[in-house]
């Protein structure tokens, strides 16, 4: 934290933006403590060379980390600064007051301000924890919804910088030319056709690794494909026979990990020798990041020294790769965050650092700025793991749950850089000698990976858990938002529609009647009055309601969802008209924002449910664009309704990807309300409720409610 000369304060924050309104947050919180209008406080962007190391900006917790963090460091420079002011004023601290960081005598009126007091010179202090921030009933900037957010001027205007719009004195562009598929080997290149081109500086070729430098981007363009078109390569069916994700998963040899109380554990799988009430299996396809502007960097080498411009989540650890790939000393290089347009975990984002940095070597002295084409985005960027859950329980008379049983399938969620010891970015696997990506191994820590949210909210008198760890994927996977709570979510909450289904309950009653926890009751009864449904089935044929309820990773922020949708009688295709969202996130920093990123997330999560899916044949992958990778579209944004259950002075619980599985089954749950048919296997799509009606042997209009049958 800084007092700065110009009557403003900065704040320095490891944590990094990605839109999700966090550096807003932060300087609410900051004003707060100090008593400051928050137009006064600035958030510095993520550097290496200055911010405090706060690992990757992941897992909803932010606002938990950081903002905790700031509000307490505020808190007592707040009151170190008014023990100077105390000595200046000759007054006891008790008897001065802080309007807009002047400090006033409550007894003469005599003031001093921050900036005098400390304007510009280094605080030199440590924050001991002896002075506790103020309490939530004295509150005016946070929790309220008027406080302005400067960030979003620019991103309305179009004004927002983003990495991919970066321009700089002597700035040169940059192309990277990729295999065509996984498995493929570089038989032949020939460099003289596009090194002959106008514009170009340079053509840089490291074992497989190929690329471009030129003036204007155009031209990077043109030479890069020039390039493509001088290469031949030997390639290699490494990708499985069109054959359905979970059937893959369940083909594969697999590690398996019991689970309890949300930690996968090195122990025997217990035995399940029970006359099950009832068994589904539910899946997720490969997933797309689906970032809207593809992966880009910027990167700098001068005097033997590397700066690196990124929107990574984890710049110590982006810094760290880079050099180990290069064989650089970690301090001769420095990452700058700057702000790019979506990231959603582990993307191409850290790939492009390295791409960057390899063609700015080449040209030292002139910043080379790198963007991949949409069709490498598509095919190359590490993707959402598959995922493939089995479900059981044995209900007793009354109707209880008395046994559980879920067994999860799934590849690594985590590949990031240096998380398991390498650098794990893609340029590396193609240079000779190579620097290959980590081989995959389980985690077995809490709530990680493909066991997050596998332990249910709902308490039931026994059950079993088990991570099933398949070691060998034929596309490279790494973390995407939410890692397996979209699915361990998706399936729990169908499962537990099922089984009210089938006892003719209400799906909300029955969920009511295995919850302890009071904040989860108050989430889902909170959202079913927004919406205006009890959870009886709906009237109309090919409209139904449904929902779902989590608490993310079990630690985090509580969110049920209510969707209503229709079934367009045309296309068999499901509308989402209205999504209805309660959330309790803790203490509320920013209502707004946060109404922000619940809706964001439902959309994302929404996108995920109904339509997306990689897809490839035993070569590549074929879903290159976006007609091939179809996303949600404005035209099928649904109307939200969002209620925050606000916490003043509770913990703050995060909030970014608390909605991801709640949506999903909301999705499938208001699907089989309408049709009566159950689509356990992701993309809710309209193919899938025609495979489902082919399989039944009707149409899809021709589907029972599960109590007709």
């Amino acid at each position: 934290m800084r007092i700065d000369t110009a009557d403003t304060v900065t704040i320095f924050t490891g944590k990094v933006e990605l839109g999700q309104g966090i550096l807003a947050a932060i300087a609410r919180i900051a004003a707060e403590e100090l008593d400051v209008r928050v137009e006064r406080v600035r958030v510095e962007p993520a550097d290496t060379a200055h911010s405090p190391e706060e690992g990757y900006t992941a897992g909803s917790m932010s606002v938990v980390e950081s903002g905790a963090a700031v509000r307490q460091a505020a808190a007592e420079v707040r009151g170190w600064l008014l023990s100077l002011a105390s000595a200046e004023l000759g007054e006891s601290v008790e008897a001065l007051d802080v309007r807009d960081g002047t400090v006033v005598s409550q007894l003469t009126g005599a003031t001093t301000t921050y900036w005098d007091l400390m304007g510009g010179r280094r605080l030199e202090r440590t924050a001991d924890g002896r002075l506790a921030p103020k309490g939530a009933d004295v509150h005016r900037i946070v929790g309220r919804t008027d406080a302005p957010r400067a960030d979003l001027v620019g991103l309305v205007t179009g004004g927002t910088r983003f990495v991919n719009d970066l321009r700089h004195v002597g700035q040169v562009f940059g192309r990277v030319v990729r295999p065509p598929s996984p498995g493929a080997r570089l038989l032949e290149c020939s460099t003289e056709t596009a090194r002959n081109l106008p514009g170009i500086l340079t053509v840089v070729r490291r074992g497989s690794f190929l690329g471009v430098v030129a003036e204007q981007e155009e031209q990077a363009i043109t030479g890069a494909e020039a390039l493509r078109r001088s290469t031949r390569w030997a390639e290699s069916e490494t990708l499985p026979a069109d054959v359905e994700t979970k059937a893959w998963l369940r083909q594969q040899e697999s590690q398996a990990f019991p689970v309890v109380d949300g930690m996968a554990l090195d122990a025997p799988v217990p035995e399940e020798p029970y006359e099950w009430t009832h068994v589904a299996s539910y899946s997720r396809p490969f997933v797309m990041h689906g970032s809207i502007g593809p992966a880009a960097a910027m990167a700098l080498w001068e005097d033997e020294h590397l700066v690196v411009w990124s929107n990574s989540q984890g710049i110590f650890a982006l810094r760290t790769a880079v050099a180990a790939v290069l064989e650089i000393p970690v301090e001769r290089v420095r990452v700058r965050h700057v702000v790019g347009s979506g990231c959603y975990g582990h993307d191409g984002t850290d790939d492009a650092a390295l791409d960057a940095s390899l063609l700015a070597m080449a040209v030292p002295g002139r910043p080379v700025l790198l963007q991949w084409s949409r069709s490498d985005e598509h095919q190359w960027e590490p993707y959402g793991p598959p995922a493939l859950v089995e479900l059981a329980a044995v209900l007793d008379e009354s109707g209880k749950i008395v046994r559980w049983s879920h067994h999860a399938w799934g590849t690594t969620h985590v590949m990031r850089p240096m998380v398991r010891g390498g650098p794990n970015l893609l340029a590396g696997c193609h240079l000779d000698p190579p620097t290959p990506l980590d081989p995959p191994r389980p985690f077995l820590g809490a709530e990680v990976g493909i066991h997050r949210n596998a332990d249910p909210i709902y308490r039931f008198d026994e059950k079993v858990i088990v991570k099933h760890f398949v070691p060998q994927t034929p596309l490279r996977t790494s973390s995407m938002r939410a890692l397996g709570a979209h699915a361990n979510v998706f399936a729990i909450e169908s499962f537990m529609d099922e089984l009210a289904a089938g006892l003719h309950v209400s799906p909300i009653d029955f969920r009511l009647r295995h919850l302890d926890d009071l904040r989860a009751r108050a989430v889902l009864e909170a959202a079913a009055n927004a919406a205006e449904w009890d959870g009886e089935p709906t009237a109309e044929y090919g409209v139904g309601s449904g929902v779902g309820l989590a608490r993310y990773k079990n630690s985090s922020g509580y969110a049920a969802v209510v969707v209503h949708l229709h079934v367009d009688d045309e296309a068999a295709k499901p509308v989402v008209d209205r999504v209805v969202i309660a959330a309790d996130c803790g203490e509320v920093v920013d209502p707004n924002g946060l109404i922000n990123q619940l809706e964001g997330g439902a959309l994302q999560s929404m996108s995920w449910t109904m339509k997306e899916s990689v897809k490839f044949d035993r070569t590549r992958v074929t879903s290159v664009d976006w007609d091939s990778y179809p996303i949600v579209r404005f035209t099928d944004v649904p109307a939200f309704t969002t209620v925050l259950l606000d916490h003043p002075g509770k913990p703050f619980l995060g909030a970014g990807e608390i909605v991801s599985g709640p949506t999903a089954a909301a999705i499938a749950n208001a699907l089989f309300d309408a049709t009566g048919f159950r689509v356990r296997d992701m993309p809710l799509s309209a193919d899938q409720l025609r495979r489902i009606a082919e399989t039944e042997d009707s149409s899809w209009r021709g589907a029972r409610r599960i109590s007709d049958t």
